[in-house]
């Protein structure tokens, strides 16, 4: 009797380190998971950089002003590069 018992035992211990593991295991895929939409979310957020042709600064797409495919950084710059054409400052 003390021998089934104790394989009972045993038996209860497998089963509930086997549960452990396998929570353990579903919590980590999820973390692993939430942390791959985060950083595609990030990457999608992340902005192509481009440069201005007058003054060479380097600055998000989105702030910068396009004239054909030129960028700028401000319509100032713009209009100097037009005036003044590529090879004057």
């Amino acid at each position: 009797m003390g021998f089934i018992i104790f394989r009972l035992i045993i038996f209860i211990g497998i089963v509930w380190l086997g549960i452990r593991l396998l929570k353990a295991y579903n919590q980590r895929k999820l973390q692993s998971q939430s942390n791959g939409t985060a950083s595609e979310k990030r990457a999608a957020d992340s902005q192509q950089m481009v440069q201005c042709r007058y003054c060479n600064l380097h600055l998000p797409q989105s702030d910068a002003v396009k004239h054909e495919n030129l960028w700028f950084c401000c319509h100032e710059h713009k209009q100097h590069f037009l005036d003044s054409g590529p090879e004057k400052k």
